[in-house]
C-alpha cells in the first residue's frame, strides 16, 4: 500500500458483541471488521472504544468506499451507510456539486469516489464525475496546466463513454458529451452525440422536457445545423487539429488548407492554419489567417481569435493593435485567465511594470495555482 494512501488514514476494529454507540446506534455486525477514522490524536495502540464515534465509522466508511471498493465487505459497509444516513446519497452529491463549484477539487473528487463506491449502478452518478472532471480539466488548462489539463479530460471522456453506454440511455450524457467533443475539436463525435440526444428526445413532449430540455433540444439542433453547413466533421478538420495539437503541425497545416480550398468560408479553419503558421512562428502568416478568421460568419465571436492575432502582433512589435485584439478578447470572456496574462505580458514589453504586476495578480485571484503568473510576479518583485 502506498505510505500516502488515504486507506491508510483508517484502522479496522472488532466490537464487543454488546458493544453500542447510542440508544438509537446503526446495527453493527460484530464479527466484520469495521473501518474506523483515525483521529488526529490517536497514536499507535491508543484506540479506546469509549472514545469512538458514529462519525468516525461513517468516515472510515466512506474512504474504503472511494479507495478499496473491491473490499471482500463492501456490501455490508454499504448497508450500514444507508441504515444510518437514508439520505447520504443526495447529501453527498449536494456537498460533491458545491466543492466542484468552488474549485475544491480534491475533496470533490473523494467524495465523487465514495459517491461511485456506494452505488456503482447509479449512471448519473458517473455522468456528474465526467462533468466535474471535464470542468477540473478546463480550469487547468486556464491556468496553464495543459498537462493537467490533459490527463483528466482522458479521465472525463472514460466516464462520458460509461454514461453513453447506460440502460436505459441517459440523453443528457450525449448532450454533455457532445460539447466536450466540441471542446476537443472532434466534431464528427459531436455531432454523433447531438443526433443521438435528438433521437432521443424526439417524441418527449414541451411539458416533459420543461424549459432546461427545450433549450437543450435547441440548442443541440443549431449546434447540429452549424458543424453541418460548415462542414466541420470532414476527416481532414479532425486530422488538422491532431497534428496540430500534437506537435506535427506541418502535416496539420497540409491537412486544413486543403480543407480551406473546399470550405473558404469557416472560420474554423482559418483559426487553425492561424493556430499551426503561428506555433511555427511565422507570425506575419498567422495574422493573415487570423484575421480571415474574423471576417468568415460568426468569427468574431470567438475570444480566442482575437487572443492568439494579438500574440502575432505583440512578436511584431505591433503593441498598439495587439491591446485592441486583447480588449475585444476580454469584452467576450471577461473571465479569461489566459487573455489577462497576454495583457500582464503585452505591458512587459511596453515596460510598463506596474500595469504588468497588476494584471498577473488579476489572475491568481481567479486561479490561485496559475504557474506562469506567480513566476512573472516572482520575477517582477526582484526587480522592485
Amino acid at each position: 500500500m502506498n505510505p500516502s494512501s488515504p486507506l491508510d488514514t483508517i484502522y479496522y476494529i472488532q466490537l464487543p458483541e454488546n458493544f453500542k454507540l447510542s440508544r438509537n446506534a446503526m446495527h453493527i455486525d460484530p464479527a466484520i471488521p469495521l473501518p474506523v477514522q483515525k483521529k488526529d490524536k490517536d497514536a499507535p495502540g491508543t484506540f479506546n472504544p469509549e472514545e469512538l464515534t458514529q462519525e468516525q465509522i461513517l468516515a472510515g466508511i466512506l474512504t474504503v468506499l472511494a479507495y478499496d471498493p473491491h473490499n471482500d465487505n463492501i456490501d455490508y459497509y454499504r448497508s450500514v451507510l444507508k441504515n444510518a444516513r437514508p439520505e447520504i446519497k443526495k447529501e453527498l452529491s449536494e456537498a460533491a456539486i458545491l466543492k466542484a463549484k468552488n474549485e475544491d477539487f480534491e475533496i470533490a473528487e473523494e467524495i465523487f469516489a465514495a459517491l461511485r463506491g456506494f452505488d456503482p449502478e447509479d449512471m448519473i452518478t458517473v455522468l456528474n464525475t465526467a462533468l466535474f472532471l471535464d470542468e477540473r480539466a478546463n480550469s487547468y488548462r486556464r491556468s496553464g496546466l495543459n498537462e493537467d489539463a490533459d490527463a483528466y479530460d482522458h479521465d472525463a471522456l472514460e466516464y462520458y463513454r460509461q454514461a453513453m453506454d447506460a440502460e436505459p440511455a441517459i440523453p443528457d450524457a450525449f448532450f454533455n458529451a457532445g460539447f466536450f467533443y466540441l471542446k476537443q475539436h472532434n466534431f464528427h463525435d459531436a455531432k454523433d452525440c447531438f443526433e443521438t440526444y435528438q433521437a432521443l428526445t424526439c417524441d418527449m413532449k414541451d411539458e416533459e422536457l420543461g424549459e432546461n430540455g427545450i433549450y437543450k433540444k435547441e440548442r443541440s439542433q443549431e449546434i447540429l445545423d452549424n458543424i453541418k453547413s460548415r462542414n466541420m466533421d470532414d476527416e481532414r478538420f479532425k486530422a488538422a487539429y491532431d497534428f496540430i495539437s500534437s506537435g506535427q503541425e506541418e502535416k496539420g497545416l497540409e491537412e486544413i488548407k486543403k480543407f480551406i480550398q473546399t470550405n473558404p468560408h469557416v472560420w474554423n479553419s482559418w483559426f487553425l492554419l492561424g493556430w499551426g503558421l503561428r506555433r511555427l512562428e511565422k507570425y506575419e502568416d498567422a495574422q493573415q489567417a487570423f484575421l480571415e478568421a474574423l471576417s468568415c460568419p460568426d468569427g468574431d465571436k470567438n475570444p480566442d481569435t482575437f487572443n492568439e492575432l494579438a500574440i502575432c502582433l505583440m512578436e511584431q512589435k505591433k503593441y498598439k493593435e495587439a491591446a485592441k485584439c486583447l480588449e475585444n478578447a476580454l469584452v467576450l470572456e471577461p473571465e479569461s485567465t489566459k487573455i489577462m496574462s497576454n495583457l500582464g505580458f503585452l505591458a512587459l514589453k511596453e515596460g510598463k511594470i506596474e500595469e504588468a504586476q497588476r494584471y498577473f495578480t488579476s489572475v491568481l485571484a481567479y486561479a490561485p495555482d496559475d504557474k506562469i503568473a506567480k513566476a512573472e510576479l516572482e520575477e517582477l518583485e526582484k526587480l522592485s
